[in-house]
């Protein structure tokens, strides 16, 4: 499986070290279905993507919704098990991270990131 950096190139911070690429309809379909949680650092890219869920999820986690020109277009943090998000028809690929994880990289909404693939 692809793996990639993701980068915060707005405020100079690594959001995530290691995220694993879903860009095909199985691994996009899985998700986090099945995990325990996330490890700090660690994530998971779905493209494409413009919108997500945790239904059958046991932790909650950061989803960052990106266009197609690398800006996050809109977020949620600390999305618990069994909710949806909207969708966001501007979004090209969604990251997923452990809760807190763009509070403390301080990502926002407007922010450009860059993917580097590892």
């Amino acid at each position: 499986m692809e793996k990639v950096k993701v980068l915060n190139l707005s405020k100079g911070t690594i959001i995530l070290e290691e995220a694993e690429v879903a860009d095909n309809f199985f691994l996009r379909l899985k998700g986090l279905l099945g995990r325990s949680g996330l490890l700090p650092g660690k994530g998971l890219l779905i493209k494409p993507c413009k919108a997500v869920h945790t239904v059958g999820m046991s932790f909650p986690i950061d989803v960052g919704f990106v266009d197609k020109e690398g800006c996050i277009c809109c977020q949620m943090e600390n999305m618990f098990p069994n909710q949806f998000s909207p969708t966001v028809r501007k979004a090209k690929f969604v990251i997923e991270a452990p809760a807190g994880t763009f509070q403390m990289t301080e990502t926002a909404v407007g922010d450009y990131i860059e993917l580097i693939k590892i």
